[in-house]
């Protein structure tokens, strides 16, 4: 009977395992979120820049088609918002609205981004982003925003 106890125990305890590290992993993916944010509103292109991999691959869907690298991304940024000016710019801000960990170092998180002017318009919308672990932080390897 003890050792059947035992086992149950440590059964629960290989499933809760996962599960919290997705937690970690998600409140990890999460904060570089909000960093990223935090630069956007602070005029700070390159540390609102800083959640994207370095990779030549990573990707950003636009309806023109899809965008490779992020210097290329960086500069379609600068050309459509003035970083410069927070007025024009707006506050960015992220509402998580599902995320999911598809292993170890891959993360898929779906939210929904809002910017606010001055002058109470809003702009927002969908965002689909996958995550990758590189040299222990999360980066956006594919970004999806509509």
């Amino acid at each position: 009977m003890m050792m059947r106890a035992s086992l149950i125990v440590a059964a629960s305890l290989t499933i809760a395992a996962p599960a919290a590290a997705a937690s970690v992993a998600q409140r990890a993916v999460e904060a570089a979120m909000t960093d990223s944010a935090t630069g956007w509103n602070g005029g700070d292109i390159k540390r609102f820049m800083a959640i994207y991999s370095t990779g030549a691959k990573t990707s950003f869907v636009t309806k023109e088609g899809v965008l490779r690298g992020k210097a290329v991304m960086t500069e379609r940024y600068l050309t459509r918002y003035d970083f410069t000016n927070a007025l024009k710019r707006g506050v960015l801000s992220f509402v998580t609205l599902d995320y999911r960990q598809l292993g170890p170092a891959h993360a898929l998180y779906i939210g929904r981004y809002t910017l606010t002017y001055t002058d109470g318009k809003t702009q927002s919308g969908p965002t689909s982003l996958v995550f990758r672990k590189e040299a222990g932080k999360w980066r956006i390897i594919a970004d999806h925003s509509g």
